[in-house]
């Protein structure tokens, strides 16, 4: 029997994937279900057939003091990988880095402006 992924967002940290099988099987037989409890969310496998159904009913249901969403789970291709989001990581320049030195302590984390450097050439104000 073929089965879809539904996401299932804005689980309570205390559900198990027991719950969380339980709270689907009205639609089928849950073929699997993968639980990330420290993030709030889950995955859970129903029958094809009856998943337009599932997401319809479960979508907005108030669980343990928390409206669920669910909605059809985007295959892995889909999903930008952690690197390409807007917001956070990687290198920027002025931000702390790597130390500049090899004194103990590390001697600065790099960022803002090196001492001395008073003439910008032709280059004019920084600001």
């Amino acid at each position: 029997m073929a089965s879809k992924s539904l996401y299932v967002g804005n689980l309570p940290y205390d559900v198990t994937e027991q719950d969380l099988r339980t709270l689907f099987e009205a639609w089928g037989p849950v073929a699997e279900t993968r639980l990330i409890a420290s993030r709030g969310f889950g995955f859970v496998e129903v029958p094809v057939e009856k998943a337009a159904d599932a997401i319809t009913a479960m979508n907005g249901k108030e669980y343990k003091g928390r409206a669920l969403v669910v909605n059809e789970a985007r295959p892995r291709s889909e999903r930008p990988s952690f690197r390409d989001r807007d917001g956070g990581g990687g290198w920027r320049p002025g931000g702390s880095g790597p130390p500049r030195s090899g004194r103990p302590g590390g001697g600065g984390g790099g960022g803002g402006q090196r001492k001395g450097r008073r003439d910008r050439g032709d280059r004019g104000p920084r600001w």
